[in-house]
């Protein structure tokens, strides 16, 4: 029997009308087990909707997770659990089911609301991307009012039920607060001569071409955060996001330029000891820049590289496939968990040129590398470049073991470039990195995850940043 979230009549109040005399919190091993007892009072012996016990394969999962309101005492009054829709790898893709609550306590201040607020919460937390359960048909309206949106009918046990499903919007939220202004903000620039902003089948890439020249120039700046609490790394990642930018364009690098502010000479040397140690391990040199102290923490680099036949982020056509190339090495940097994925600082200045080398190689239709919009954030600047939408697969999507996957999706994963070819062409391979096809370029706007199940969610409007208009 699918995973369903059964609940008749147990939600209890919506509405705590005083302090509740209990708590939800992850279930301890005594704890799951008074929440199988209760589970098999409810829904064997009070509902019969099982007959003998409600367990399945999601209890054997070693990944479900359980909530439990808890009295003062101790004793478990409710609880629900979650877990993953599919067996094999976590794709972000998990299921809210067995919902119960005590028959005493389901008046006592809205414990069914507030363990299905809970679970949404510990969705989140657990790196969900699409959070679901199948509902009763009497209590859609209660979902309904507690956020969740219907999807689809389905009888089960001669008892009609509605799936449904938990809004997630973390991709579209990082895409919105990384690049939906730019478009707004840039387009005088962009007006301004036919080479602005990267010019004709380049407008808004990660670098530009000269005009009249075969360079090409990027520059990336540091979140000041990043400067304030880790300067070295501050200094590593400047280096890295530009030459990922020329990368990207199949460029090879000649040098950098930088420009530090810092609020004492020690954060400026740590900056500067951090971009050393990224110049050399490329073999790029700083050619100059301007440093001041006693100043607020800032940090950008401007690099040069040059490229006889750039590769445009907006080179996608309708049918291309998406694949990407992602260096699955390393870990989460500390103090910058689920956020970035340290793959560089490991390798060893072979590995990291070689990888900077694969666009320039392949020469792909378009290349984007994965920014800090996250890998389906830079699927939609490629596909708005291109005038096209994008499909992608989550399933194919490769990631590091042990990785909230909704994490993986939105962090910068230090070197990670999606391309786009025609079917079955793409060039992209590394011994150093995972190659993937994850999509396909199609003509309507807006990026979707197409599931396992056929499903398809919208992940990301169709203007990421504005800044090329359809």
């Amino acid at each position: 029997m699918p995973d369903v979230l059964e609940i008749p009549a147990l939600m209890g109040s919506a509405i705590a009308r005083e302090a509740p005399a209990w708590t939800i919190g992850r279930a301890d091993p005594r704890e799951i087990d008074a929440y199988r007892a209760l589970r098999r009072e409810v829904f064997v012996a009070e509902q019969g909707v099982f007959a003998g016990d409600d367990r399945d394969a999601a209890d054997d999962d070693a990944r479900t997770v359980v909530l439990v309101a808890r009295a003062a005492d101790g004793t478990v009054l409710g609880g629900v659990r979650l877990s993953p829709a599919l067996a094999g790898r976590d794709i972000g893709w998990w299921t809210g089911s067995r919902l119960a609550v005590r028959l005493d306590s389901r008046h006592a201040g809205g414990i069914g609301p507030a363990l299905v607020r809970a679970a949404c919460d510990e969705a989140l937390r657990l790196g969900v991307v699409r959070f679901e359960a199948t509902v009763q048909s009497r209590n859609e309206v209660l979902f309904r009012r507690l956020g969740w949106i219907s999807w689809g009918d389905v009888e089960i046990g001669g008892t009609p039920h509605v799936r449904m499903r938990w809004p997630i919007t973390r991709i579209r939220d990082l895409v919105a607060a990384t690049k939906s202004e730019l478009g707004a903000l840039l387009a005088g620039l962009r007006d301004d001569a036919s080479h602005a902003l990267g010019g004709a089948g380049f407008l808004g890439d990660d670098g530009a071409p000269v005009p009249g020249t075969d360079v090409v120039a990027a520059c990336d700046a540091i979140l000041p955060a990043i400067v304030e609490h880790d300067p070295a790394w501050a200094g590593w990642c400047a280096v890295l996001v530009n030459l990922n930018d020329l990368a990207a364009m199949g460029a090879a690098p000649a040098g950098l330029l930088d420009a530090i502010g810092a609020p004492s000479l020690d954060v400026a040397q740590r900056v500067v000891g951090g971009m050393r140690a990224a110049a050399h391990a490329w073999g790029v040199p700083v050619l100059g820049g301007h440093t001041q102290i006693g100043v607020g923490a800032a940090l950008s680099v401007t690099a040069l590289g040059r490229a006889r036949r750039p590769v445009p982020g907006g080179g996608a056509r309708v049918g291309d496939d998406l694949s990407l190339t992602v260096d699955l090495h390393g870990r989460w940097r500390p103090g910058f968990e689920g956020r970035q994925w340290d793959s560089t600082s490991t390798r060893s200045a072979a590995e990291l040129r070689e990888l900077g080398a694969l666009v320039a190689r392949a020469q792909p239709a378009a290349a984007k590398d994965v920014s800090m919009a996250g890998i389906v954030g830079t699927a939609a600047m490629m596909a708005e470049a291109s005038g096209t939408g994008a499909v992608l697969d989550p399933a194919a999507i490769p990631a590091p073991d042990g990785v909230a996957f909704g994490d993986w999706l939105t962090c910068f994963p230090g070197f990670g470039m999606l391309t786009a070819d025609r079917p079955g062409r793409s060039r992209m391979s590394s011994p150093l990195a995972a190659t993937a096809r994850i999509g396909t370029a199609d003509a309507r706007p807006g990026v979707r995850l197409r599931w396992p199940d056929g499903v398809e969610t919208d992940a990301a409007d169709p203007l990421a940043t504005g800044i090329a208009p359809r």
